[in-house]
């Protein structure tokens, strides 16, 4: 038997997903999670072969929660899902050692060939995903700015992401604006918007 975590903050996919896996001889769900920080516990209690994760969950997305999994139970094979797939997305979930990355409109045979292909230690990237991340590019970004421009992305002032970034306020004044000129966004509301659309933060 495959055990699998299912880790989704909408209950009713989660619910959903569940089910349909449960209908399989070979596959068994042995968890679910409706957040970052319960995925991982679930996932050290657990020990699941295979974890199903949701790219955008409360406290922490799929990528941070695929990457510990990686380095703390490197026997768990990590599949993201996601309905915001961008190019940025599926590069940085490939860098944190994700072996399946997919959209949530793939049909049910398709995500358990997956989950069946991860556990033998294969990968599976959604074609679709894959060509747009080619025409894409790399991000422009450094990895600290990308980090500040996503901390500012709730509108925060610059004094509590350089608190929260453990940061000078003027260092991440400098790191906004480079971010926004890299961009060519005229602020860095815009310069948010830009690299969310691509994926980059």
């Amino acid at each position: 038997m495959i055990r699998v975590l299912l880790a989704d903050d909408e209950n009713l996919i989660r619910t959903a997903l569940a089910a349909l896996l449960a209908l399989e001889d070979d596959l068994d769900v042995v968890a679910e999670a409706a957040s970052g920080a319960e995925a991982l516990a679930m996932a050290r209690a657990h020990h699941p072969d295979v974890a199903v994760l949701d790219l955008q969950m409360p406290g922490r997305d799929g990528i941070s929660i695929a990457a510990e999994l990686t380095t703390t139970l490197p026997g768990c094979a990590t599949i993201i899902v996601t309905g915001h797939g961008r190019a940025g997305h599926l590069k940085r979930a490939l860098t944190a050692g994700v072996r399946g990355f997919l959209p949530k409109t793939v049909n049910a045979a398709v995500l358990t060939d997956v989950v069946r292909t991860v556990h033998r230690g294969g990968r599976y990237v959604d074609p679709q995903l894959a060509a747009e991340a080619i025409s894409a590019g790399d991000s422009p970004l450094t990895p600290r700015e990308a980090d500040v421009l996503e901390l500012a992305a709730g509108g925060a002032p610059v004094e509590e992401i350089a608190a929260r970034a453990h940061l000078s306020p003027g260092t991440v004044r400098n790191y906004l604006s480079a971010a926004a000129a890299k961009l060519g966004a005229p602020n860095r509301h815009a310069a948010v918007d830009i690299a969310r659309r691509h994926g980059w933060v």
